[in-house]
């Protein structure tokens, strides 16, 4: 089973599935459901299913490199911390391909040269619409910002819900999963983690 796993991946890294090959698939897990998928209410499914994953899984089409690619200098001298908090996001567990609620918290403090706002933002819509576990993006999150600009430290932190735990298995619904990643003064100076999670709650 791993050698066709594996024979399956390398051939498809390079050829995506055709639409049509996806609506076929859709039709399958329908049919494996066990539903009728000649009914007028399913006619359209299979397209509908393309689309939203095509929307859904947007983040692998889009390069993180390129969005953190403009930096800004002009800064007035300013090197203290920059923080985006609340920023909401939607990815799915790459585990069940069920959804992931939550919200991310991304600071750096600036050595000589900021990001515009927005970018910030959109790393986190980037990984995000990928299949996804909250460590790794956690992690991915951090890793391409210290990457691209270099700052004297960057702190993440993703709280989501997983409705993997939610809707099949132990179904708890409104637990909350917590991830943090620091870098730089951020993972060597406690004081910086702690203010960074003081003003995120605050």
């Amino acid at each position: 089973m791993d050698a066709i796993v594996t024979a399956l991946s390398g051939k498809d890294k390079d050829t995506r599935p055709t639409q049509a090959e996806a609506e076929d698939a859709v039709r399958t897990l329908l049919r494996w459901a066990g539903d009728d998928i000649a009914r007028e209410g399913l006619l359209d499914t299979p397209m509908r299913v393309a689309n939203a994953y095509r929307e859904l899984f947007s983040g692998y089409d889009q390069d993180v490199d390129e969005v953190l690619g403009r930096t800004f200098e002009e800064v007035a001298g300013y090197d203290d911390i920059v923080l985006v908090k609340d920023i909401p996001f939607f990815s799915h567990c790459e585990h069940h391909m069920v959804p992931i609620i939550g919200k991310a918290h991304v600071a750096y403090l600036p050595d000589g040269k900021v990001l515009g706002l927005s970018k910030i933002a959109r790393v986190v819509e980037i990984f995000g619409r990928r299949l996804q576990t909250q460590e790794t993006m956690t992690a991915q999150i951090a890793n391409s910002i210290d990457e691209a600009l270099h700052p004297r430290g960057v702190a993440v932190m993703i709280e989501a819900e997983h409705m993997c735990m939610a809707m099949r298995g132990i179904q708890k619904q409104g637990s909350t999963t917590i991830t943090t990643t620091f870098t730089g003064a951020f993972k060597q100076e406690p004081h910086e983690q702690v203010r960074f999670i003081t003003l995120i709650r605050g």
